[in-house]
Formats: C-alpha cells, sequence, structure tokens
C-alpha cells in the first residue's frame, strides 16, 4: 500500500493518501452480517451514522498522524475491528438505562431501585393491556363514555369498606388532589409533629401550598391535644388532617390525638377528617409475624372521611396513589380538572387491579405478592442463600477481602415502620488492605459489583460491605456472572 507512517513527523503525502483511501466505505460495512442485523433491528439510518462517526474519527487520527493509526489501518482484521466498533455505539445507542438489578441492600421496598415488585398476574395484565385496545374508558353496556376508576373502584371498596374510590398517579398526587379540591384558599388543620418531608425532599406544607391552602399548625412537635385543634378552629378551617408519620417515630414525652375524636370534632364544624396513610396496607400485618401498621379500613371505621396511600410501598403493586372514603367527597374529586392530569395509565390501572384482586384471597398473599413473601421471608430460608453463593464469593474474592456470613437486620423501606427491623442474613466482606486504604477497597469492591451485567446493590456499613440475601431469590443467576467482576486497584 506505498509508503506508511515512519513517526509522527515522518510523513509523505502519498503515505496519507493511501491511509485515507484504506478506509472502507459506509455500503461495504453495512454489508458486514454483525451491521446488517442491526439494521433490521434499529433500522438503516442509525447504523449509517455509526458508521459515519467512526470513519470520521479516523479521519481525524490520520490528519493528526496520530501514533499507531498507520499499523491499525493496514491490519488484516480491521475491517472486522471497525465493525466491533459500529456495533457497540449502536447498540450501546439503544440499549435502555432502565435495567435489573440484584436489591441487596437490605431494603426490601427501596426507592431508588424501583419499590414493589410486581406479582406474575399483574405483569400479565400489564402486557394485555398493552398490547391490544380495550374498554378503559367506555361502557360496553350502553356503547358510552365510561370512567376509568370504574374497574377497580369496587374491589378496593370490597377490600377496605369504603363507599367511593378513585386512583391516581402517587400518593403525593392523592393528597395534593384532595388539598386542591375541598381547601384551595382556605386553611387546614394539622399537627407540627406530623409535618414531615418524604423522599426528594418533598414537603406536606409545600405540598399544600402547591394546592392553594393555607397550613394551620396545631399543637407541638411532641405533643398535640384536641383542645388544640377545637381552638385553632375558624371559619377559614376547611378540614382537619392527620399524615400518618410512617418515615420516622418520635418517642418520650408525646401526645396525639386519636382520629376517632378528630373525626367528631371535623363533623361538629361540618369539615371532612382526611386521613394520609402514605405507606398504607389493605391487611393486618401482624398476622404475618410483622410489625403493626394501621390499615385503610381501621383509618375509615375509626372515623375518616378520606383515606389516601400508596400502591406501590406497602400494597405492593405499581405507583400509584388511592384515594377512598365517603361517596359524596370522591365524587367531588373526580370532579376536580386536576384529576385528569394526576390520573393513572391502563398498563398502571390493569397492574393495580390485579395486585387489590390477590387481597381477596388472604390466606395464599404472602406466596403471591413478592413484597410480602420478601418480607415475611425465614432467617433460615436466607440463610440457606446465602450458604449457596458465599462458596463462589470467596473464590473470587479471598485474596482481596474476608468473606463470611453473618446474621444482620433488612428494613421495610420506603417509609414504612423506620424503627423495625427484620432479622437476616448478608454476605459480609472485610477488606485485606492497609488502613488507609479501606475506604477506598470497599468503594471499588461496591462499583465492582455493580458493574455486573445485572449490577449487585449492596450497602456499606461500619467498614465492611453487605449483601443482605433477603431479597435474592435467583442464586444461579447471581453466580453465573461472579466470573465477570473485576476490583480495582485500591492502591
Amino acid at each position: 500500500m506505498g509508503m506508511l507512517f515512519n513517526g509522527l513527523n515522518n510523513v509523505a503525502m502519498n503515505s496519507i493518501s493511501d491511509l485515507y483511501r484504506s478506509l472502507p466505505s459506509v455500503d461495504k460495512l453495512l454489508q458486514q452480517p454483525e451491521l446488517a442485523d442491526l439494521c433490521e433491528t434499529v433500522g438503516v439510518d442509525s447504523v449509517k451514522v455509526a458508521i459515519q462517526n467512526q470513519l470520521d474519527q479516523l479521519r481525524t487520527q490520520i490528519a493528526a498522524k496520530q501514533d499507531g493509526i498507520a499499523e491499525r489501518l493496514t491490519a488484516t482484521d480491521f475491517t472486522d475491528q471497525l465493525t466491533r466498533q459500529v456495533a457497540a455505539a449502536v447498540e450501546g445507542q439503544f440499549s435502555s438505562t432502565l435495567v435489573p438489578v440484584f436489591n441487596l441492600t437490605g431494603t426490601v421496598i427501596h426507592t431508588n431501585l424501583g419499590r414493589s415488585k410486581l406479582p406474575t398476574e399483574a405483569i400479565m395484565a400489564m402486557e394485555l393491556a398493552a398490547a391490544e385496545s380495550n374498554n378503559l374508558e367506555f361502557d360496553l353496556s350502553s356503547g358510552k363514555r365510561g370512567d376509568r376508576d370504574s374497574h377497580i373502584e369496587a374491589a378496593i371498596c370490597d377490600i377496605c369498606g369504603a363507599e367511593a374510590a378513585t386512583v391516581v398517579n402517587n400518593n403525593a398526587a392523592a393528597v395534593l388532589l384532595v388539598l386542591s379540591t375541598f381547601a384551595a384558599g382556605k386553611e387546614v388543620l394539622i399537627s407540627r409533629g406530623e409535618l414531615v418531608e418524604i423522599g426528594g425532599s418533598f414537603r406536606i406544607p409545600d405540598v399544600m401550598k402547591s394546592a392553594g391552602c393555607r397550613l394551620r399548625e396545631v399543637g407541638t412537635t411532641n405533643r398535640t391535644h384536641l383542645k388544640d385543634f377545637d381552638t385553632a378552629l375558624s371559619d377559614q378551617s376547611a378540614l382537619i388532617m392527620k399524615v400518618h408519620t410512617s418515615n420516622y417515630e418520635i418517642k418520650g414525652f408525646t401526645q396525639s390525638v386519636p382520629e376517632n375524636e378528630l373525626s367528631d370534632l371535623a363533623h361538629q364544624h361540618e369539615i371532612p377528617f382526611v386521613s394520609d396513610l402514605g405507606s398504607g396496607t389493605l391487611v393486618d400485618l401482624t398476622q404475618y409475624g410483622l410489625p403493626d401498621e394501621p390499615t385503610v379500613a381501621s383509618e375509615l371505621a375509626r372515623g375518616a372521611d378520606l383515606v389516601t396511600f400508596s400502591g406501590d410501598k406497602l400494597l405492593g403493586g405499581p405507583q400509584a396513589g388511592v384515594i377512598v372514603g365517603r361517596k359524596e367527597l370522591v365524587r367531588r374529586i373526580k370532579q376536580n380538572p386536576l384529576k385528569r392530569a394526576l390520573r393513572i395509565d391502563k398498563i398502571t390501572l390493569a397492574a393495580l387491579l390485579e395486585v387489590i384482586n390477590l387481597y381477596r384471597d388472604p390466606q395464599r398473599l404472602a406466596e403471591r405478592m413478592p413484597t410480602l413473601s420478601d418480607l415475611t421471608r425465614s432467617t433460615d430460608a436466607i440463610e440457606a442463600t446465602a450458604q449457596q453463593i458465599v462458596g463462589g464469593l470467596q473464590e473470587v474474592l479471598g485474596e482481596i477481602a474476608e468473606v463470611a456470613i453473618e446474621p444482620c437486620k433488612s428494613q421495610i423501606g420506603s417509609g414504612a415502620l423506620p424503627t423495625e427491623l427484620l432479622d437476616s442474613h448478608a454476605i459480609v466482606f472485610e477488606p485485606i488492605a492497609a488502613k488507609g486504604e479501606r475506604d477506598a477497597s470497599l468503594m471499588n469492591l461496591a462499583a465492582a459489583f455493580r458493574g455486573l451485567p445485572k449490577p449487585v446493590i449492596g450497602r456499606i456499613h461500619a467498614g465492611r460491605f453487605f449483601l443482605d440475601c433477603r431479597c435474592l431469590r435467583d442464586e444461579s443467576a447471581f453466580l453465573q456472572q461472579l466470573s465477570e467482576l473485576s476490583v480495582a486497584d485500591s492502591s
């Protein structure tokens, strides 16, 4: 091919021309089997763009007389190399950034890791709803426009004993919609001890402000009495609200007002009493050996006119916010123009209905609902899972860390029962490194697990790395990818 590069500063013009001519054409690369298959998958235009980008980079390197470019372009497998680079670029462009992970953090309902895993019935319903047209807002009997809540309202009411129900896209939206409907321009009475901050730095006072209502703080952080509410009530009071402090707990010298007393007071003044449960549950968790958490039915029985709660936390369903309560109040909520902006789509609706229906069979709920199954998993079963994987981990990482099984504590997560912990077992890694290098070694270890084909997410605590095995169900898939584990040198 004529004279090639001989160092960076001794290049003849005909050498550069030869190198430019050595670049394969776009059409030639498109005929490579790997890229031809990609064209069928993603379309020829995207592959062409990726090829052009790679060729432009090579032309730039030739013009800059980059060291080694001549040898690369004249290599016998250059076309194959270039083909692989183009394919990797295209696949990277079209691969989803939303990927499955192993949640071994010890937090079962992890907000950052997608919260609740859905049951098989919900996944199948989502697929069917997505694949075909359906009667989302069509009344098959009358042939007229229907109400999407009609598909799920009766099932929710049957489970919790409410008169009516409606569903929006999350619980913050549910609270916003209730406040906007009944308290715009007026005051909402709430105990100071319940002005919680939820995930993402969103606070109850901020939600109230967004709804156009004014917060009237009642009592003190640790003690609030019925007389505090009574004194604060005025003609500007739109409703009394109680927020279940599911993501923190105040202990010691405390006092709160029982729901039935707040309900009676609200009704004396002809305003609604609203209970925001946050991580609401439809069943008594103590029957599964879990800590006590108020149910939606119990809040209604204590006099709440409306109850709001999440669909994707303790309920175990998709992201949604549910509002249940008195029929007339729910009717007014549905008439609020915000309802249309906050409504759920057909796929979420289909999944949520299947989850709600599982609660009609409480005897099998723990085995059919993945979230509840993980929460109620026995310590023996968790330890058995840890025993299955510890050997493989010791083989791969035994030279850089001490690897052992230890008892640990899991937590429910997503703001539910924050002080209640569950007995579990974890694989614990203690780096074999000098004292000053231990932190870097831990960070590298955690990064290596996150870099696996199916990322493994654990937690660093007290100078050690933990993989809590409570939520690990596929030990085989976990072990199969350990050969790809690569831990960076911390030195």
